[in-house]
């Protein structure tokens, strides 16, 4: 999905880990409010809807590539291949519009535009050095972190443009783009070439595999649950819950999407979601619990929102999140987007608003980790145990190269009500304990499991019913 932007899910599956009726074209009298040409706010991206179909473009300073189109399937409703829905209001009058894909936790804003960018109309360049231009602008227009990492984006372009001519292979451009990204150690980077895919997690930390993801939760089940009742899976595996013995609710959540097999829709992923929630925190639950462990030091990422809906389940009381921006000045690293708040508000199913304990770790990716910044304000006793998450936050943009690569990259910030983002070092725990590493798997130990059922012994809990 390249119009709303690729997951952490996406990468991880590229990497090897875990992770409607037809349109028909609208007479011109009768033209929906939103047809015509738009540049979108930040994220690179013109839209031209029109005929009852929506095309994208993405554009640098030097190329506009033709990237994702989406069919028209109801009012303002658009919906990609990937059976996807894109909803684009006007707002404010013919002249301004939002996007927004289900399941997302924000909007982007259109500018209506007269006409498509010239590059738009004529054939893009070809050539390894036509490729390696598009890589290296789409990096220097949308992202944010070279100050932070320190990183002179300008002396790397010196550096290996030179490098590259017509005569360069596939092969050895692949290799460039790859030392290129390689010291960000951002796993929300990539080049993609057919199967091969080149990307870093940061230092000492371990990508969320599907091996590692079955790994822990074989030692889980044998070690942590081995006196648990009622130990269930959800979501096709994803999602686990138990009653410990002491009293505490666990509930193990290792991705925010893949919940319903085949079927890709939010409105899927978001039903076996609440079944999973409804029985962990529903009638047939303990009463009062001690406090509920949220296991996601296996995580891969995925929708942010269902990371809200979670959240939602665990409070009384209304507030903020988070608010995410994007970069939106191709020349101006500090300049952004507005800040779009995200908001949690009390669920109408079975809530728990009790003492929550938070287990993370360096392989809790993306929408494991906004999940992690949506607790940070939530009311009531919240404590993370374990590692920093990975520190990567940002949606995936998505750049299609003229050769037909790849790239993927971040250009979002996540902030907290303070204003504080924790790009590149991840979320720190309150307590720092180790998180699945050879040491505690030969031993059979999971410090940081033990620390949380210590520190929700003996505390208040709840579970509430409908709102």
């Amino acid at each position: 999905m390249r119009i709303v932007t690729a997951t952490a899910v996406a990468l991880a599956a590229l990497a090897g880990g875990v992770v409607p009726a037809t349109a028909t074209a609208t007479p011109n009298s009768h033209r929906p409010a939103v047809d015509g040409i738009w540049r979108m706010d930040g994220y690179g991206t013109v839209v031209s809807i029109r005929d009852g179909g929506l095309q994208e473009y993405q554009t640098t300073a030097v190329s506009c590539i033709e990237g994702d189109s989406a069919r028209r399937t109801g009012p303002g409703a658009y919906t990609l291949p990937d059976g996807t829905v894109i909803t684009v209001r006007a707002q404010g009058g013919r002249d301004r519009a939002t996007m927004r894909a289900d399941g997302s936790v924000g909007d982007r804003k259109l500018h209506r535009i007269a006409k498509l960018p010239d590059a738009c109309t004529r054939p893009a360049p070809e050539g390894p050095l036509a490729a390696f231009d598009v890589f290296w602008q789409s990096f220097e227009e949308n992202y944010p972190f070279f100050a932070a990492k320190g990183i002179d984006w300008h002396a790397v372009r010196d550096r290996y443009r030179p490098k590259v001519d017509s005569a360069t292979t596939r092969d050895e451009l692949f290799a460039v783009f790859g030392e290129m990204v390689a010291p960000l150690h951002d796993g929300h980077v990539a080049v993609q070439d057919g199967d091969r895919v080149f990307a870093r997690a940061r230092p000492g930390t371990a990508v969320p595999t599907g091996e590692l993801d079955a790994r822990a939760k074989k030692f889980l089940v044998e070690r942590d649950l081995k006196e648990a009742r009622n130990i269930q899976d959800f979501a096709d595996g994803r999602i686990t819950y138990a009653d410990l013995p002491g009293g505490q609710g666990y509930l193990r959540i290792s991705g925010f999407g893949g919940y319903a097999g085949e079927d890709t829709s939010y409105a899927a992923q978001l039903a076996q979601l609440d079944r999973a929630l409804d029985t962990a925190l529903g009638k047939d639950r303990p009463r009062r619990l001690n406090g509920l462990i949220l296991d996601l030091r296996i995580n891969g990422g995925g929708s942010d929102a269902l990371g809200i809906h979670i959240a939602e389940r665990l409070t009384d009381t209304p507030y903020i999140a988070y608010a995410k921006r994007a970069r939106n000045d191709p020349a101006d690293p500090t300049i952004h987007t507005r800040p779009q708040p995200a908001y949690v508000t009390p669920a109408q199913g079975p809530r728990h608003t009790g003492p929550v304990a938070v287990l993370t770790g360096g392989s809790t990716f993306s929408a494991g980790e906004t999940f992690t910044q949506a607790l940070m304000d939530r009311p009531g006793r919240t404590v993370r145990i374990g590692q920093p998450t990975q520190g990567v936050f940002s949606d995936v943009l998505v750049r299609e190269l003229p050769n037909g690569m790849t790239a993927f990259l971040p250009n979002e910030e996540f902030l907290t009500r303070s204003g504080r983002t924790f790009d590149g070092t991840g979320i720190p725990p309150h307590h720092t304990e180790p998180v699945f590493t050879e040491e505690e798997f030969d031993q059979k130990k999971d410090s940081a499991f033990d620390r949380a059922v210590s520190v929700l012994r003996g505390c208040g809990g709840g579970v509430r019913g409908h709102a």
